[in-house]
């Protein structure tokens, strides 16, 4: 009877303690998120309110660093608005019709400050509050300032605290708004407020901060809490109540005319004012529509906007679950805050666009493809697969109706073309991991055009260069190139990335059957042209780094040109469209040597084998070229892998994270590009990194005890899980593995891992093994599978 009893206790403490495991395991992550991370020092992070890929996305805009609107380097606040885009780069993006609260002295309305300048006024450090769905901040004149989001609502509460006149009396509050965006590219705008409710209506012609053409944008504010006591227009530094509309232009030599509309109230006994502001890119009356349908109270549901914003990000970041294993909050709030970042863009648009009709999605600000299609978009894959369907039936609808996949999006206008067509790349990652709900032969079709058919404009579309493309089989430097118009550089960033969305072609079309996907197979071999085997590489100071053989561009007639395979490194000068343009984009010869992701075994052998690649790879991180701000670095921190050297991607991962990723204000090494530098860091803590446009996800030990991610739409959940964590990373290497309790030395994994709900354990130890290095666990590469298809071919032949 003792032993029973013993028994029943000690199977009650392990289900306790399972409980309480599980518990752990499953509990709400949301309030590690913290949108601040990234705020400055490049980061350009949106800090304010959104919903989960919502288009409303009010927070304070500043004079400094307001790429994303907000940051918290100490400068001045100018405005409140309410779209923005996150992390990216070029101008500072959108930020149209900002308000500004105010008290004017004396209750004279040109006793107020008008234009951004003379209205800026500075925010208290410590009030800035954000997390996900709510942004709050005091400016130093006591006015606070506290937002949410619906999905294309934004609505703010602002806190007038009393303040009086020189002969007593209490002044009203104003606000005011600026027909402008965050760098005042407004082309013409017009505003009305009308008298009896105080309700403002708007539009604008804006630019897009990188990209060509014009968009139009519209509003509409309703004021809500307090007695409308007056409303007008006002012009550079005058305004009237009696003119309720205008309308303006750039003007004379483009001089840029301040302008827009205010209302002043009654200040309530609560000092609140709450202003409800729709947006839209179809029409004004649409804005006040979606406010309307979405916030019917703004007094009254200001409260339940945060909660429902607080319950959709909860969802979204539900299917993973995070068994910490005793590390600190602050890679704990690295980790939730950098997938957090993954969701604020693309932006879902459907019924936003006015450029055609359709029952398909349309999703905004790809900003852009070229950072999003490394890790952003693989990471939407297991963790919103239903969105980042969603995502690719937009880009193939936008083919459909606009002719050319999109390389970079960004509010309904065309951006600039990075590198690729990479826009393949995204289709063939979803193709491998088998999305659903996706035209395949619309998709095929959008692939060949990018491969086949050159645009008139290909600086923003398509590729360029194709004729030389075809017949050389490598981008000229100085192409001759009649058939479009682009910025004639990056030949040999073009080069590589043509090859690597050609491969990707290949994969599509073998999969569907075409017969020739053969041809492009054999373009995805286009890299080697560009590769001289004598060239060295020099330090500015002449020293030799002691390797051979770099990429070099390469003239129409076969002869080499030259670049220094260091320029455009982190040790050089910064090399992009706009400024120092080279033949490599924003990165150097020496970091683009590493991406041949579908040929790496080629590469390694071109290189001299395993040891001089680890070696030459090596110097690149450990000398300063190696650029951790940008994204093409991404997936040479796992390139270890495919030389049979895992053991050495998680060393480099562990040398990068916390030191250039980490919970500050300033924790991120560069702009976040719409999530891209958190969406690297999710992965990287999760142990795998994925090798987009194939079915290969690289092994390394998660920064956790273990990570659980259910799949959404099969309902099973993969566990990563560490055996002998340890919490101060003394022992990350991993010895051996099982998957699903049978031993597994492959040093990567598939798709199905997740989609199944597979368990991987990964015995830990404190240096290098032999795990995952032989050549049969390697990941495969392109010129593995062409002997095996070789050698089958001899078989059937013999």
């Amino acid at each position: 009877m003792p032993a029973l009893k013993t028994n029943i206790i000690t199977l009650f403490t392990i289900t306790l303690l399972l409980l309480l495991h599980f518990t752990t395991a499953t509990k709400d992550d949301l309030h590690y998120v913290n949108p601040l991370i990234g705020s400055t020092a490049g980061g350009n992070v949106f800090a304010g309110a959104s919903l989960p890929y919502g288009l409303a996305k009010p927070v304070a805009d500043v004079d400094g660093q307001n790429t994303g609107g907000f940051s918290t380097d100490g400068s001045n606040v100018t405005g409140f608005s309410h779209m923005h885009d996150s992390g990216t780069g070029g101008n500072p993006s959108m930020g149209q019709f900002p308000l500004f609260p105010q008290y004017c002295p004396d209750n004279v309305v040109d006793n107020c400050k008008f234009g951004k300048s003379a209205r800026a006024t500075h925010y208290v450090n410590e009030s800035v509050t954000a997390r996900p769905g709510y942004f709050a901040l005091e400016l130093v004149n006591g006015i606070k300032a506290e937002m949410t989001a619906a999905r294309r609502t934004a609505v703010y509460r602002f806190t007038f605290p009393e303040t009086r006149a020189d002969d007593g009396s209490v002044l009203d509050p104003l606000i005011l708004i600026d027909l402008t965006d965050l760098w005042d590219s407004r082309q013409n705008a017009s505003i009305s407020v009308d008298p009896d409710t105080g309700r403002v209506m708007g539009n604008g012609t804006f630019l897009p901060s990188f990209g060509a053409g014009s968009y139009r944008a519209y509003f509409c504010a309703d004021f809500a809490g307090a007695q409308v006591r007056d409303g007008g227009i006002w012009v550079n530094d005058r305004a009237g109540s009696e003119v309720k509309e205008v309308f303006i232009t750039r003007g004379f030599n483009n001089f840029y005319l301040q302008a827009g509309g205010y209302v002043s109230f009654v200040r309530p006994g609560d000092g609140v004012v709450t202003v409800r502001v729709g947006v839209s890119y179809v029409s004004s009356e649409q804005a006040c529509s979606n406010a309307e349908d979405e916030v019917s109270d703004p007094v009254k549901d200001f409260e339940s906007l945060e909660e429902a914003a607080k319950i959709a990000w909860s969802e979204k970041l539900s299917p993973i679950k995070v068994i910490s294993g005793g590390v600190s909050d602050g890679l704990l709030r690295s980790f939730w805050s950098g997938i957090y970042r993954t969701m604020l863009s693309p932006q879902d648009m459907t019924g936003e666009n006015p450029l055609w009709k359709s029952d398909e999605p349309y999703f905004d600000s790809f900003y852009c493809l070229w950072d999003e299609f490394r890790a952003q978009l693989p990471l939407l894959t297991i963790i919103d697969p239903q969105t980042q369907s969603k995502m690719v039936r937009s880009l193939l609808d936008t083919f459909k109706h606009e002719g050319w996949l999109p390389d970079c999006r960004m509010s309904l206008c065309k951006g600039w073309t990075q590198g690729g067509s990479n826009a393949d790349v995204v289709l063939t990652d979803a193709y491998v991991k088998n999305l659903t709900g996706i035209d395949w032969e619309l998709a095929y079709k959008a692939m060949v055009n990018d491969a086949e058919n050159e645009p008139l404009e290909w600086s923003y579309e398509g590729r360029g260069g194709l004729q030389s493309w075809k017949k050389l089989n490598y981008i000229p430097y100085l192409d001759f190139d009649y058939l479009g118009f682009g910025t004639n550089s990056r030949s040999i960033s073009r080069t590589v990335e043509y090859a690597y969305n050609d491969y990707g072609l290949a994969v599509v079309g073998k999969g569907l059957g075409k017969k020739e996907y053969t041809k492009y197979l054999s373009r995805a071999g286009n890299w080697k042209n560009l590769f001289k085997a004598d060239q060295k590489s020099f330090l500015e100071n002449g020293t030799d780094t002691g390797f051979t053989g770099f990429f070099q561009p390469k003239y129409l007639n076969g002869t080499w040109g030259f670049q220094d395979p260091i320029a455009c490194s982190a040790l050089a000068s910064w090399c992009s469209l706009t400024s120092n343009p080279s033949e490599t984009f924003e990165s150097s010869i020496w970091e683009y040597l590493f991406f041949v992701p579908h040929d790496m075994a080629s590469l390694i052998k071109l290189l001299g084998g395993p040891d001089s690649f680890v070696k030459r790879l090596d110097y690149f991180h450990t000398s300063g070229l190696a650029d951790i701000s940008n994204e093409p670095v991404f997936l040479t921190v796992y390139d270890y892998h495919y030389a049979g050297r895992p053991a050495l991607s998680t060393s480099r991962v562990h040398s990068y994270i916390p030191r250039t990723f980490n919970a500050s204000n300033n924790g991120l090494p560069g702009n976040d590009d719409s999530g891209a530098m958190g969406s690297f860091l999710a992965w990287s803590m999760m142990g795998l990194f994925p090798n987009p446009g194939q079915n290969v996800y690289l092994i390394t030990a998660p920064f956790f005890e273990a990570v659980e991610i259910t799949h959404p739409e099969t309902n099973h959940t993969a566990t990563i899980r560490n055996v002998n964590f340890d919490p101060t990373y003394r022992s990350v290497y991993i010895q051996s593995a099982t998957l699903d309790g049978k031993p597994y030395t492959k040093n990567w994994i598939g798709h199905e891992f997740f989609t199944r709900g597979m368990t991987l354990e990964l015995m830990l130890g404190d240096r290098e093994s032999d795990w995952g290095t032989r050549e049969e666990d390697l990941p495969p590469s392109l010129s593995d599978a062409l002997v095996q298809d070789e050698m089958q071919m001899q078989m059937l032949d013999a």
